[in-house]
């Protein structure tokens, strides 16, 4: 038996990297999982085709995070296709990697309107439709302690995301429902190795205590921890699975 056997999740941004491992770890641990993605109906097909769990457990959904009814209508589709709402991971964003003096006006939007108005949304969805004792989940960076070039949209979003997180422990708290973040350190996907030079890669794995990379799994096991019975305690933190980057 799986510690979220009977229960539901539904991951943001689930169809490749980090969130298509938390995706097959919520799974694995037996809980029905749907997930969004944006555009690549293959890939998201592949999360199901790939995992251990039956097929009708895993349940893809087209939805743009950054646009308020796409959001209503994945939670009303995930609401329907799992019948309720245990667990939340807010794992899907935008980049928008550039200097701050050359960030256009419709890249700040689309960052904010992504990572910050989002998560936003989705938190007052979750207070409709989340059951009692359940988990919200929400995916930041290291880079909110870990101050890089060329990322002050990502970082500023991600960092208005762990404060929103912090209040809605609090307002959500006496429902019994926990809310978290975790920020990891660099981690393998194809967003690292599509947005950092090979020398940037190899300075993180040099600052990293445990001298590699994280694996997208390193990531889901945390979440899974934090979806969890064992998590009943933990809420308004943020943990930072970074193996020792500092």
């Amino acid at each position: 038996m799986g510690t979220l056997d009977g229960k539901t999740a539904l991951v943001t941004g689930g169809s490749r990297g980090i969130g298509r491992a938390i995706v097959h770890r919520l799974a694995r641990e037996g809980a029905s999982v749907a997930f969004s993605y944006l555009t690549n109906k293959s890939a998201a097909n592949e999360v199901a085709d790939t995992s251990h769990a039956p097929h009708d457990q895993i349940h893809p959904i087209q939805a743009d995070q950054g646009r308020r009814d796409d959001l209503k209508r994945l939670f009303e589709e995930s609401n329907r296709r799992l019948g309720g709402l245990d667990i939340l991971v807010i794992n899907a964003a935008s980049f928008g990697k550039a200097r701050i003096a050359d960030v256009k006006e419709s890249d700040f939007n689309r960052v904010m309107a992504v990572n910050t108005e989002g998560p936003f949304v989705a938190l007052q969805l979750a207070d409709q439709m989340m059951r009692k004792n359940g988990r919200i989940i929400n995916i930041s960076t290291i880079g909110t302690a870990r101050s890089t070039p060329k990322w002050s949209l990502y970082t500023a979003s991600k960092a208005f995301c762990e404060q929103l997180m912090s209040v809605a422990a609090h307002e959500f708290g006496h429902r019994g429902i926990t809310v978290n973040s975790v920020s990891p350190g660099a981690t393998e996907t194809d967003a690292l190795y599509e947005e950092q030079s090979p020398s940037i890669i190899e300075n993180f794995v040099a600052a990293t205590a445990l001298r590699r990379l994280g694996q997208p799994s390193d990531i889901a096991n945390v979440v899974a921890y934090l979806a969890g019975p064992d998590a009943q305690w933990v809420t308004g933190q943020n943990i930072r699975a970074t193996g020792g980057l500092l």
